[in-house]
């Protein structure tokens, strides 16, 4: 039994392995534990490192580090690569109400933070660590940690002991005051639902289908080409019926004549605006369109081929090449219009009209493959963790700060993955990952930084809060947690008008809270939370990082 006892007290990698990967597994079995159908997911693997240590079961200090810095990395990494097509888009138009709230309660939480620090004495690092346990976000905790370390060449075990004691109530605490909100204003989910169907109505950006006979003669003789020159909208032109009434798909070089008929894909929003440049509405059904003709036949089809990567659709010249139309281009689960200049991605599923012969020749060119999806691109991935490394490590210096500030081991690969992901199509860099694959490498990430976060802190945490004052964290958590919460979300009903709906999801994505979008998602049946959490969480998360790591520098 010598060699039990090697293995389990040698503080080897053996016996690291082993500890890490039994306190992940307990950890997620703890994770299907709902209480008030509320699970705490990946947080419950903390908790188990937390009694792991207070038991006296730990692994070398060295290994622990590597490992929890590794796995740091490799979570906001796999975030911000998940994040970073939609980052740049959620600030436009659109969006840019949603993130201009989502804002405002992470700054608020900020300033709460701030004066309770303020009232208290409490050390900046425990302050840090307990916002980012009441607002749930874990990049914050580990951006908090190296950002101190760093600093001050040791680890402050305080920021993850504030983290996990007010990580708990901070999850309640989101949907409370979702419940708060409905109760204060009252609100009807009947009368909640029939409103946003009058509002969907009118929906500006909803994209429809409109028949078109061209009456403006400055256009006959103008190819299909010219026309997008011609007018700064965006649209598509599917089908073009002639004057002797012959369908054909649209392509760039078919010249409009007199009596000529076309079908336009476009946003609601701009209809106006295209109908006094092309002409007249006339009623065409599918039918007459030859939408549900045989011959004519839509599809969807992937990108797959590397050789198509960053290139845009007026580049690849499909229309002209095999007499089919791009209609639609689906992009991480949101619809592009296909505009001429848009670049295309590897991932992409783009909607197709065309003959069969045609469609299956631009099929071949694209790829189609999904067999080359599922293989993973790691030179994306290896590439931006090194070049964030490298950012997180460069000191910029600041006047008036004797530290020069770094964006750390959370930062630097969070900035490098939403901008390669956004960017290296351009550059040819293939940065697609499945949602499985990105989620696999997501989880694996987080489930080693907060095994070792809690093997890390844990001989303390009883401590803590018995003899340490961390019961009153606790509450100072749930203060931080539910006041800005609660100032922007009545802003956003008085002010803003928002439906309840799009209100818990924009509170759920500015705490970055998968368990407070769940239950909104429960509550509401419809998928107006997701896309409002999918607005906000990039800009948050970023902001987040951000946060945690110049508190800790300037205070």
């Amino acid at each position: 039994m010598e060699w039990m006892k090697t293995l389990f007290l040698s503080e080897g990698i053996a016996q690291s392995i082993i500890i890490l990967a039994s306190v992940i597994t307990i950890g997620f079995l703890l994770a299907k534990v709902k209480i008030a159908k509320i699970s705490f997911g990946a947080t419950w693997i903390l908790f188990a490192g937390i009694a792991f240590s207070h038991f006296g079961i730990s692994i070398n200090s060295h290994i622990l580090h590597f490992v929890k810095e590794f796995g740091l990395i490799l979570f906001v990494y796999s975030v911000g690569l998940q994040v970073g097509p939609g980052f740049f888009a959620s600030l436009k138009k659109g969006g840019l109400k949603l993130n201009l709230l989502a804002s405002a309660i992470v700054l608020l939480g900020v300033l709460t933070t701030l004066v309770i620090y303020l009232i208290t004495g409490l050390p900046i690092s425990t302050m840090v660590g307990i916002l980012s346990g009441a607002i749930t976000n874990t990049p914050g905790l580990g951006a908090a940690q190296q950002t101190y370390l760093d600093i001050n060449g040791v680890n402050d075990p305080s920021i993850a002991l504030g983290y996990a004691l007010a990580y708990p109530l901070g999850v309640v605490g989101i949907i409370t005051s979702m419940i708060l909100v409905k109760s204060i204003f009252r609100i009807n989910l009947e009368k909640e639902n029939q409103r946003i169907k009058e509002l969907e109505k009118d929906n500006p950006n909803e994209t429809i289908r409109l028949s078109v006979l061209i009456t403006n003669f400055s256009l006959f003789g103008k190819t299909i080409m010219g026309l997008k020159q011609m007018i700064d909208k965006n649209f598509v032109i599917s089908r073009v019926c002639d004057d002797k009434g012959i369908v054909l798909i649209a392509n760039a070089d078919i010249a409009l004549q007199p009596g000529y008929k076309i079908l336009i894909i476009a946003q609601k929003r701009d209809i106006e605006s295209l109908l006094s440049f092309f002409g007249t509405e006339i009623e065409m059904n599918e039918e007459e369109w030859g939408i549900k003709d045989s011959n004519f036949v839509p599809r969807r089809v992937l990108v797959t081929q590397n050789n198509v990567n960053g290139r845009s659709l007026s580049d690849l010249k499909l229309g002209k090449a095999f007499g089919i139309t791009v209609t639609r281009i689906n992009r991480a689960g949101v619809d592009l219009l296909a505009t001429p200049n848009l670049q295309l991605q590897i991932g992409d599923r783009l909607t197709i009209v065309g003959t069969q012969t045609g469609i299956d020749a631009a099929a071949n060119l694209l790829g189609n493959s999904m067999k080359r999806l599922r293989e993973p691109n790691l030179i994306a991935i290896f590439l931006g963790i090194a070049l964030g490394i490298f950012l997180g490590s460069i000191p910029i210096f600041f006047p008036g700060i004797p530290q020069p500030v770094k964006l750390g081991l959370a930062g630097g690969p969070l900035i490098v993955a939403i901008l390669i992901s956004r960017f290296g199509p351009k550059y040819k860099l293939v940065t697609y990952t499945t949602m499985s694959a990105n989620l696999m490498l997501r989880e694996i990430g987080i489930s080693l930084f907060l095994a070792c976060v809690g093997l890390d802190s844990g001989s303390r945490f009883v401590d803590t809060i018995v003899n340490g004052g961390g019961a009153i964290w606790i509450l100072y958590g749930a203060v931080i947690t539910v006041l800005p919460l609660m100032i922007v979300a009545t802003a956003g009903r008085v002010w803003f008008k928002l439906n309840y709906y799009t209100l818990t999801g924009l509170m759920a994505g500015s705490t970055t809270d998968p368990p407070a979008l769940a239950y909104s998602n429960a509550t509401a049946g419809n998928d107006l939370p997701a896309v409002s959490y999918a607005t906000v969480y990039p800009l948050t998360m970023f902001l987040r990082v951000l946060m945690a790591q110049l508190m800790i520098l300037f205070f």
